[in-house]
């Protein structure tokens, strides 16, 4: 399986100043089992999953990231990829270049997601509404979007589950 460089790239992690470093130790830690479990399982179909393995990744983040987990057809994950980053209150996501990569990976299917640095993660009408525009482009190409996950450090939020996808 070809999975991107960020995925396995634990020195990623942003350094926050005040988070002792057994902290930041048991974060790369849990991001190392999600990936196992990841590149063991037959595909990615645990929301569960799917948000903490967002959260770990993005929710420390001081400025919004707008990212891509994309799938196979069998929704085993082909790259997560950190494509749009913003200020502390808003990200421009452009739908052309995720519909690129998606056809440069070869991807079926994909879950969107973002973080509120903010740390509430409570979707906006702006998340909807670009939401809505991603899924109608790569509808197109025939590409599903599963779900769009809302980051903060106070939770995650599934647009699937709250019925906005």
């Amino acid at each position: 399986m070809n999975m991107s460089r960020d995925l396995f790239e634990l020195d990623s992690i942003p350094v926050v100043p005040d988070m002792a470093e057994s902290h930041h130790a048991t974060i790369r830690e849990a991001i190392g089992i999600l990936e196992s479990r990841l590149r063991t399982s037959k595909a990615f179909t645990s929301p569960a999953d799917v948000k903490m393995f967002c959260q770990l990744h993005i929710a420390l983040e001081v400025d919004e990231y707008f990212c891509c987990l994309y799938l196979d057809s069998q929704h085993r994950l082909i790259a997560f990829e950190r494509l749009f980053r913003g200020t502390v209150d808003g990200a421009s996501v452009y739908p052309r270049v995720v519909v690129r990569r998606a056809l440069e990976l070869n991807a079926a299917a994909l879950i969107l997601t973002h973080n509120h640095p903010s740390g509430l993660p409570e979707p906006s009408t702006a998340d909807i509404k670009i939401t809505k525009r991603l899924k109608e482009a790569l509808a197109l190409v025939d590409v599903r979007v599963l779900d769009h996950v809302i980051v903060g450090t106070d939770g995650t939020c599934s647009m699937t589950e709250s019925g906005l996808i």
